[in-house]
């Protein structure tokens, strides 16, 4: 009985630890949010980082409910961003290759490397061929 109240304790401490982790990070990712947002003004950047800093599970919670959804827009527009960077970036390594045979080849490793999907290289190599 006892080794199994032990076992319990160190779970509950397991967990209290991993929810002190994810409050720590969810801080974290407001503050960015806050810096990041273009849309707030200074003093309206300065006033929520006061309150997320100040009363820091009060201020987490009141904006995720007031500012959330501009939240997952940013971070949509984001992944956005990085994933025409990527197409942009797979597009000249691919067009610096000389030869269809080069580009199909090099379309080759980048599926193989997992950078590009099957539909991507399907593309790239009808491009290189016609």
């Amino acid at each position: 009985m006892d080794f199994f109240a032990n076992f319990l304790q160190i779970l509950l401490w397991t967990l209290w630890i991993m929810i002190i982790i994810t409050f720590f990070v969810v801080v974290i990712r407001i503050i960015m949010d806050i810096f990041r947002d273009t849309e707030l003004s200074g003093w309206g950047k300065t006033g929520w980082l006061l309150f997320v800093i100040l009363l820091p599970a009060l201020g987490a919670i009141v904006y995720l409910f007031a500012r959330g959804n501009g939240m997952a827009r940013r971070d949509a527009k984001d992944a956005a961003a990085i994933r025409d960077a990527q197409r942009e970036y797979t597009k000249g390594v691919v067009e610096e290759v000389g030869g269809a045979a080069g580009q199909i080849k090099a379309a080759k490793e980048l599926l193989d490397a997992g950078t590009i999907t099957q539909d991507e290289y399907e593309a790239l190599k009808a491009k290189a061929l016609a």
